[in-house]
């Protein structure tokens, strides 16, 4: 089989395409031949050096698929030998066939092909264990998006949107103002032109948003704050821009504010199966629906697994990034 390395890490060049031996599943486990893989944030941090596997996983980039299952492990249940499915994958998903625990998988959503499908596990159980887990999003609620133009961005709006909230977003230009504005955010603000805290403020009466999901970090810290209502929720998904900040808490106890976050990777299996099963039972029916649809930028042949790096890099994107590792697997539905 085929397989992305990257060695030590470093620039996306350091990526390799290599032979390697086809894996065999272990007690519950299943091997997935990979049609299509998702490209991540965590996976660009990993190949640059700046973010190490937990224990126990693979050393290998791509941390969601879709594919068919090709053999399973003792003691698996639940598929069989044929069945396509999409899949949270504890790494190595950059290859023609990978592992992953048999509770992580998630059949394909009616309608959707390969490609759509492999766009949803890494994203749609992060957004879904922080937006609705986390902060405990209740319909009527506001929520405030950072980085709404992004794979996680585009889910948490339409997710959002979908369970009743209001929700607001920043963006660095027009274009994915308007793509954030079409999942379903009501007012996409550019931080290059407008302070995100005074427009919150004016939108809502000065009374603030119940929730925030951010991704930057440090400069956002103390507009946050001031940007949540009472009772309100912070939600720290990555610190792309620091996680290092000096900021007066007092407004914390005063406003009764909780300040939290999450990764995903490192939960045990049992956390991961337990949203996996939420996800099926609360976001599968509006996917068959044809609401809520994974929004894919670009698609890369493995080969070119640097290219995509690249590109979301360079945060040109709008959405999902995606490797088609089986050909034609873009079509397959």
């Amino acid at each position: 089989m085929k397989r992305i390395v990257h060695g030590a890490g470093g620039n996306a060049d350091v990526m390799k395409l290599v032979d390697d031996e086809r894996p065999t599943p272990g007690p519950g486990e299943v091997l997935i031949e990979v049609h299509v893989a998702g490209v991540n944030r965590p996976d660009v941090l990993q190949r640059s050096g700046n973010y190490p596997p937990p224990k126990g996983a693979s050393p290998h980039l791509g941390l969601e698929v879709a594919g068919v299952i090709v053999a399973t492990g003792a003691g698996v249940d639940a598929w069989r030998v044929g069945d396509r499915v999409c899949a949270l994958t504890p790494g190595g998903g950059y290859a023609d066939y990978c592992l992953t625990d048999a509770r992580h998988c998630m059949p394909v959503p009616g309608g959707l092909s390969l490609l759509q499908a492999a766009a949803l596990p890494e994203t749609y159980l992060t957004v879904w264990a922080n937006l609705f887990d986390r902060a405990r999003l209740e319909s009527g609620q506001s929520v405030l998006v950072h980085g709404g133009s992004s794979g996680i961005g585009l889910t948490a709006i339409q997710l959002a949107r979908e369970f009743g909230a209001t929700v607001y977003t920043t963006v660095g230009n027009a274009e994915k103002a308007q793509a954030c504005v079409a999942a379903g955010a009501l007012r996409a603000i550019n931080y290059r032109e407008e302070d995100f805290a005074a427009v919150v403020a004016q939108e809502t009466d000065g009374r603030g948003v119940d929730i925030i999901i951010d991704m930057v970090g440090a400069p956002y810290i103390v507009r946050n704050i001031a940007s949540l209502a009472l009772e309100g929720c912070l939600v720290q998904l990555a610190f792309l821009e620091g996680s290092r900040f000096d900021f007066d808490a007092t407004p914390v106890m005063l406003r009764r504010l909780t300040l939290t976050g999450s990764t995903l990777r490192a939960r045990t299996a049992e956390q991961k199966a337990a949203i996996v099963s939420r996800l099926r039972e609360k976001v599968w029916p509006v996917l068959e629906q044809g609401r809520c649809l994974p929004v894919i930028h670009a698609v890369f042949p493995l080969e070119r697994a640097a290219d995509a790096h690249l590109l979301m890099e360079s945060s040109r994107h709008i959405g999902k990034i995606m490797l088609v590792v089986k050909e034609g697997a873009d079509a397959a539905r």
